[in-house]
């Protein structure tokens, strides 16, 4: 199910010397923000896990599963060169498990390491903050890369797309709008680092066997529809 041929283009192409300046961008934008405000605030638990919440998982996370995500199959789509490797005897849920794997890997690199090192800036791992919000991110990546991979292979706009997702639906209507919680990719991380905490600081909106499940599922579903998506690209080509 995992080729490595396929996984070695994939993060040539996701770790170019462009997207790897944008994938690196917001996790250094994290830890600078996290030194200035330990310098000045000092280690506040409360404050470590405002930050780690709004800036890290809400903001920095999903926009890092979009890059990636999309990254991994979209271009190839778009400029056309996606038909070269379609006509390798390479079956067609390899190649879209492999980009998968590569997308997560990617996602979990430079957003959960970061959280992790913003945390223990921040306030030590009082409360267990920082690991908590470390183990979101990673579940998080998960979800996020199966989500935007699927985007990626059937849209053309897939980053703008996945932009207002992750902006708009998860930062500001995920956080904000009640209903709009029980279907946020956040709050099911959430429910897991809350979990990991055992604290009042880190809480979710949703419950941790309820998250699982759709965590599970979305990601199973994504993957799934990505690769029957692929095979009828593979037909058009084809006729």
């Amino acid at each position: 199910m995992y080729d490595p041929t396929v996984a070695r283009l994939t993060y040539r192409a996701l770790l170019g010397r462009r997207r790897a300046l944008i994938l690196g961008a917001l996790p250094l934008l994290l830890i600078a923000i996290s030194v200035v405000v330990r310098f000045l605030a000092g280690a506040d638990d409360q404050t470590a896990a405002d930050l780690l919440g709004g800036l890290a998982l809400a903001t920095m996370v999903p926009i890092i599963g979009v890059i990636a995500g999309t990254g991994a199959i979209g271009p190839e789509i778009d400029d056309g060169s996606v038909v070269y490797l379609l006509s390798k005897p390479i079956k067609r849920p390899t190649i879209i498990f492999t980009k998968l794997i590569v997308a997560i890997a990617v996602t979990m690199v430079f957003s959960a390491v970061p959280t992790l090192i913003a945390g223990f800036i921040l306030n030590g791992n009082g409360q267990q903050v920082a690991v908590a919000y470390t183990v979101a991110a990673l579940v998080a990546s998960i979800a996020y890369a199966a989500l935007f991979l699927l985007l990626g292979t059937v849209s053309r706009h897939a980053v703008v797309f996945g932009l207002v997702y992750a902006l708009v639906w998860e930062a500001l209507f995920g956080s904000l709008v009640p209903g709009a919680r029980t279907l946020s990719v956040q709050q099911w991380s959430l429910a897991v680092a809350q979990k990991v905490s055992g604290g009042d600081l880190v809480t979710s909106d949703v419950g941790l066997t309820t998250a699982a499940v759709l965590l599970v599922a979305v990601t199973v579903l994504a993957t799934w529809y990505a690769g029957q998506k692929l095979r009828s690209l593979t037909l058009a080509g084809e006729e």
